[in-house]
């Protein structure tokens, strides 16, 4: 399969309900549900009908407060309000529904299928809009389920955030916008480390987080049931890295996902929560080793099961000896419809026998079948556990997938913590659990390595861009040990103090946003490094030079000509720009409250060439921005981009050369050409001299 015909079936599967033919019958989950008791008296059958229709395509706006804000303004008044109105086959469309539990109408779902959707251009335009945005990373496609353990956490920017099972990361990415709510703050004292066992799935949450562009992000690849305890540098003295947070979204069964992942009613056996629980649990236990006191842990997973769910909570509650508590939720999303967790379960082996004790367990079974698994069986400890507690969500209450979570508070070290004070650091970090063995083989990332603070880079870097007093040097790394830095990233200052003193016992695959990129021939222009739209709002903040102010009509100038004239511009830029040299710049919109135009921050890169002026921001986040600006943007069927792609790489000076570096970064692929509504063209139509740069002056 090509890579286009693959970036199409992806862009198909974003938004819409498309399912193969699968018979949706699983007799002995049937069975086993029945038996349980889980579902509420006289509910069973809706139960089951919920759990063989498809799943409502549910989306969630990513990105930092004011920006967020205006997508959804820009989804209520340009989209729902005419979906409303639609009729198709005489049919009326159903418009999209804000999920009532999440804060500030942030997240929606629809039933609108891909069907429908090719019927009518209006909502081929929507499907557009949420392909190209998910694209930028400025909406997200997630399960309204998944999206409760992040809210029950209750973030605040100073916390030390750990999610233990992080990939595919959308989780991960509501942990990051809750540390960066306030979007005037580039270095929020918290951080997220987000871990996976699997190497593969951890470039897959790379990919969520980078979208995000936060200093404050690091991506680990451990097994999470013996991840290792971390050290820091606490006033002089090396510490263990305790976190305020810890996210304990489990590897389960899933079936819960059924009306997504159809495959489940086929595979569906007693025995995959068998063999789970025990990893469950141990992930579960190392989660809390490594929680501070007076933190919160939310474990969840996607299965309904209790051998899974209550089972390990319980097993978890007996180990802390009164150190965690089961924290009482129900007031926290208002809206929400869940089950109180359950207090009695049975266990059934895959040849359909039913135990409800451990001592009626087989010799033969104890390998499979382990004590943890049942209800505690003295009912004074198991009502001081407060199962009922725990939240159970069931797909026919609020049309969603099933899901199990609980929130864990803990009061007091693990006992088993106790013999081991504070101060011995190491002690703590050699002990069990890692059993297994730290393998680094295959492990190939490129190092990481700060930079000095009198590293000759920054001289030029200092200058140009005037960076004040306080722009944290240290903070800057790079990915190599030898040649030329091609790219500068930065991280935050804690994060800086995890990776400085823990380079030995941990995998770490990505972290640090990119702010400054090599030029080729830069220096001419006064400055090896050009600024990176990645990191643009971390780093502008430091800048004193470079920056110009544009306005609305600017910002539609530059993202849709590529190389408009200074004189383009309007006065107040233009006058600005006529002031600077060659070179990198900042293009910075501020919004003015009196004004209807976007009420969030714009800042883009930029270059100032000799007679022009031009944006360097990718494909994806032109569209954004164009469309935050109220310009319609969508994609011809022609493939007429590709043609215009071919033209732009040929004969290009130096000064396009730098441009053309920036251009590709990060520039996401598109299927055909623009049109924008407001007669805007995407590319210049100036005339050029032979050399490719425009001939008229300024």
């Amino acid at each position: 399969m090509g890579k286009r015909s693959r970036q199409r079936q992806k862009n198909q599967t974003v938004w819409g309900a498309g399912y193969a033919d699968i018979v949706k019958e699983n007799k002995l989950f049937e069975h086993y549900y029945k038996e349980q008791g889980l579902v509420p008296e006289g509910e069973f059958e809706q139960f089951m009908e919920a759990m063989r229709e498809p799943l409502p395509a549910t989306i969630r706006i990513t990105g930092y407060k004011s920006h967020a804000k205006e997508i959804l303004h820009c989804l209520k008044e340009k989209y729902f309000k005419d979906i409303q109105e639609l009729e198709i086959d005489g049919q009326k469309i159903e418009a999209p529904q804000a999920l009532s539990w999440y804060p500030d109408e942030q997240a929606w779902h629809t039933n609108i299928s891909r069907k429908i959707i090719r019927k009518s251009p209006l909502l081929e335009k929507f499907h557009q809009f949420l392909v190209s945005e998910t694209e930028s990373g400025n909406i997200s496609r997630q399960e309204a389920v998944s999206m409760i353990p992040p809210l029950l956490l209750k973030i605040e920017p100073s916390h030390k955030i750990l999610d233990m099972c992080a990939a595919p990361g959308s989780k991960t990415a509501q942990l990051i916008e809750m540390l960066h709510a306030d979007m005037d703050v580039p270095f929020p004292e918290g951080f997220v480390i987000a871990n996976d066992v699997d190497n593969k799935r951890c470039y897959l949450l790379v990919h969520q987080a980078k979208r995000l562009n936060s200093p404050c992000i690091m991506v680990v690849n451990h097994d999470a049931s013996c991840i290792p305890m971390l050290q820091i540098d606490s006033d002089g003295k090396k510490d263990i890295l305790f976190y305020d947070r810890i996210l304990c979204d489990v590897p389960c069964s899933g079936d819960g996902t059924m009306r997504k992942n159809i495959d489940v009613w086929k595979k569906w056996t007693t025995s995959n929560s068998l063999h789970l629980h025990g990893l469950q649990l141990r992930i579960a236990v190392r989660g809390v080793e490594q929680l501070a006191v007076g933190g919160r842990m939310v474990y969840s997973t996607c299965s309904l099961n209790p051998i899974e769910d209550e089972a390990v909570i319980a097993a978890l509650l007996e180990k802390s000896e009164g150190a965690l508590e089961l924290a009482d939720s129900s007031a926290d999303l208002p809206g929400l419809k869940w089950m109180p967790g359950v207090t009695s379960w049975k266990l059934m082996t895959k040849e359909g026998q039913w135990y409800s004790d451990w001592s009626k367990v087989p010799s033969s079974r104890h390998t499979q079948i382990r004590p943890t698994m049942f209800p505690p069986k003295d009912p004074e400890k198991l009502a001081s556990m407060h199962l009922e507690r725990c939240m159970r969500i069931l797909p026919h209450h609020q049309n969603t997938g099933g899901f199990f979570v609980a929130v864990l508070v803990k009061k007091a070290p693990m006992p088993w913590n106790k013999r081991y004070p504070k101060t011995e650091v190491n002690d703590l970090i050699s002990r069990p659990p890692p059993s297994k063995k730290m393998r680094l083989f295959g492990y190939k990332e490129d190092p990481f390595v700060f930079l000095t603070e009198d590293d000759p880079v920054f001289t030029t870097i200092q200058s140009f861009y005037d960076l004040s007093s306080d722009f944290p040097k240290l903070n800057i790394l790079t990915r190599t040990h030898e040649g030329k830095k091609r790219h500068l990233y930065m991280v935050s200052k804690e994060l800086r103090n995890v990776l400085l003193n823990n380079s030995e016992s941990m995998k770490v695959i990505n972290t640090g946003v990119k702010v400054w990129s090599r030029n080729s021939d830069g220096e001419e222009f006064g400055c090896a490094f050009r600024l990176a739209q990645e990191g643009i709002y971390t780093v502008q903040p430091y800048i004193r030079s470079r920056i110009i102010q544009v306005s609305v009509e600017d910002i539609k100038v530059l993202l849709t000509q590529e190389n408009p004239f200074l004189s383009k511009l309007e006065y107040d830029a233009h006058s600005q720009a006529k002031k600077l040299g060659m070179g990198s710049i900042v293009l910075k919109y501020i919004p003015n409250p009196k004004k209807k135009n976007p009420q969030c921050p714009i800042q883009l890169c930029g270059w100032r060439g000799k007679t022009s002026i031009r944006a360097f921001v990718p494909r994806n986040e032109r569209f954004h921005y164009l469309r935050m600006l109220g310009v319609e943007v969508f994609r011809d069927k022609q493939g007429v981009g590709q043609k215009r792609k071919e033209a732009e790489t040929e004969g290009k000076d130096k000064e396009d050369e730098v441009e053309k570096d920036a251009a590709e970064e990060g520039s996401a692929e598109i299927e055909g050409d623009l049109d924008l509504e407001q007669g805007d063209e995407i590319t210049s139509s100036e005339p050029k001299d032979s050399s490719g740069t425009q001939e008229t002056s300024s």
